[in-house]
């Protein structure tokens, strides 16, 4: 199991690592992780939804992602509130503060507990991870996705710390010191991730930190630029928000603020024909060659937003200039003509018009979409997947008729409910053809590199040695 010394310290990334490390050297590995918070998804075979990162991991083993992985994930609906997805589908929306008790939480650490049962039989190891921070000593009653788990696991704990941070002796020591004496013995060892500079500097510093925190340093991981792993948290969209560049073709992703499933556009970024950056500065839409809106947890409030703040106004003077404006999710919804929600799914926002610039109308609805699909674009079979709630289509006599296209090109706008549409180099080379092609490099397997990486830095052998 991967626990980190707080969030964002790469917990997720050296679970994949491993998971690839083991189905290499010829065991059978699963993902695991009990409780996921993030707005990044993926619809599994069978249409149910678990975390982005879980997926990935599964990808990374070799597997078919499925909801035993993930068994509960947590999408924010704002700063108070969020949907409560459980093995697969959605059961409510909850506040933090109600969610968090220790009253209610039995069947969820029981739902968690039966999901990795069925894995552990069927996969050998299991790759757990954790959430957050391991030492929030205010959760531990309540607690169903890091030590609690690790004990019910009887699993061998890994304490990730991200020293690009700073801090790195503190917060290990603290990490571990924090916890009760049983879920101690279960860390066995540290790993010292997003080490930038000469390794050996830090050889006393490894030796100090296993004398102050009593367990092995697995290995000191060094920054590995250009992988091409999705992240799990829109943490890492900070690094992303740059502008545009001379000779390449500016695309900006519309940063909202309840921006979700921006793995979208990954595949579109690692294009070298592309500069694409995240922004909602209106210099920057303007300037941009394409603008995307992406998908959001709160369509109706993201574009209420845009209209405050004139995003919403830069977006249709661009589209008069002749720029590409593409929706995705919940961008599609807001490039329509309304987007109306009756029932106060979404909140206490009852309708607004949309941008007009597509012919649909979209009604939220409490049923959820989730399924993987195959769609044609320009000849080829593509693929992707919907997580979506409302129904979007025409209006006649008040009610929708729904569109059952996968996408709409109407001019120089595209919309689609499909998440990974974009991934597609079909649909990449269509948006991307008035420009100078170039031609595209085959890309090494990102796992394989990652692991190598990792396999590299870290005691693999230690790790197996545990289990002799």
């Amino acid at each position: 199991m991967l626990v980190g010394t707080g969030s964002d310290v790469g917990k997720s990334v050296i679970a994949t690592a491993l998971c690839r490390i083991f189905k290499q050297d010829g065991y059978h590995p699963a993902p695991f992780k009990a409780q996921n918070m993030a707005l990044n998804s993926f619809a599994t075979p069978d249409g149910y939804e678990i975390g982005r990162a879980q997926a990935v991991q599964a990808d990374a083993c070799g597997l078919p992602p499925h909801t035993d992985m993930n068994p509960l994930l947590l999408k924010p609906n704002s700063e108070h509130t969020t949907q409560v997805v459980l093995n697969g589908k959605p059961i409510g929306n909850r506040s933090a503060y109600d969610y968090f008790r220790k009253e209610g939480r039995e069947p969820l650490r029981r739902a968690v507990h039966e999901a990795f049962d069925r894995l552990s039989e069927k996969y050998n190891p299991i790759v757990m991870e954790g959430a957050g921070s391991v030492s929030e000593i205010n959760l531990r009653e309540s607690d169903i996705v890091n030590m609690s788990m690790a004990q019910h696991a009887g699993a061998n704990v890994i304490l990730v710390a991200d020293i690009d941070k700073g801090g790195v002796f503190a917060s290990c020591y603290g990490s571990i010191m924090l916890q009760t004496p049983e879920d101690r013995k279960l860390i066995k060892g540290i790993i010292v991730n997003k080490f930038r500079g000469d390794i050996r500097l830090f050889e006393s510093g490894k030796k100090m930190l296993e004398d102050i925190c009593g367990v092995p340093v697995l290995g000191v991981v060094p920054m590995l630029p250009h992988i091409n792993i999705d992240e799990e948290d829109s943490v890492a969209l900070d690094s992303k928000q740059k502008s545009r560049k001379d000779g390449l073709i500016n695309v900006v992703v519309v940063m909202l603020r309840h921006i979700s499933n921006f793995t979208d556009f990954n595949v579109l970024e690692r294009d070298p024909r592309v500069n694409l950056y995240y922004s909602n500065n209106i210099a920057d839409i303007e300037s941009a060659d394409i603008i995307i809106l992406p998908g959001t947890k709160a369509t109706l409030d993201d574009l209420l937003e845009l209209r405050r703040n004139g995003v919403a106004k830069a977006i249709l003077m661009a589209h008069k200039a002749g720029k590409t404006i593409i929706g995705i999710c919940g961008g599609y919804q807001m490039l329509g003509q309304t987007v109306n929600d009756p029932d106060g799914v979404e909140g206490n926002i009852p309708s607004l018009p949309g941008l007009g610039l597509l012919d649909i109308h979209t009604v939220m609805s409490t049923e959820k979409t989730t399924q993987q699909v195959e769609f044609m674009f320009e000849g080829s079979i593509c693929k992707g997947y919907e997580i979506h709630q409302g129904r979007s289509g025409r209006l006649e006599d008040d009610e929708i008729v729904e569109d059952n296209r996968d996408y709409m090109i109407c001019d120089n706008v595209i919309g689609t409910y499909i998440h990974g549409f974009l991934d597609n180099q079909p649909v990449i080379d269509y948006i991307l053809k008035d420009s100078t092609p170039t031609t595209l490099q085959p890309i090494e397997d990102p796992y394989d590199r990652l692991a190598d990486h990792v396999r590299k830095y870290v005691d693999i052998n230690q790790i197996y040695s545990w289990n002799d």
